[in-house]
């Protein structure tokens, strides 16, 4: 069967980037999808848990045996849903706000590095394609602000 053209090596790239982002994030203490939720959350939180599932894709009790370990650690903390108090928010921690940064940058000096191996059109038609993917799936990952 022959690889697909645009979904093969897209998850191809995701799963290099993800090795190779492997050993800096765990020397900073978390494992990758760890780290992903701290930085995901200095950017977005507080926000539901709700919201966390659909945009990690996450099993429920994986998501929460996750927000167990970065809560017992002090970088989050979970508090009730002020508009429905069945649900809960996720928040982050001053301690987790600065792990964050430190990942943050990890990975911003890898896609520094990933920018200077492409030109400026070339950019600009992955783009384009990761539109075209966008709107072929018409699935909303994350709610509009």
């Amino acid at each position: 069967m022959e690889p697909l053209v645009v979904l093969s090596p897209i998850h191809r790239a995701l799963r290099q980037v993800d090795l190779c982002l492997e050993g800096p994030v765990r020397n900073l203490g978390v494992s990758n999808t760890e780290g992903h939720l701290l930085t995901y959350l200095a950017s977005y939180a507080p926000c539901p848990i709700s919201e966390l599932h659909r945009v990690f894709g996450l099993k429920r009790s994986t998501l929460t045996s996750l927000l167990d370990r970065l809560e017992s650690r002090g970088l989050v903390r979970r508090k009730s849903h002020p508009e429905d108090r069945r649900s809960l928010m996720v928040i982050l921690r001053p301690e987790g706000r600065r792990l964050a940064r430190k990942i943050n940058a990890v990975v911003k000096g890898f896609e520094a590095k990933v920018l200077a191996e492409v030109k400026p059109g070339h950019l600009a038609g992955f783009r384009r394609v990761l539109e075209a993917v966008e709107k072929v799936a018409a699935v909303e990952v994350r709610p509009s602000a």
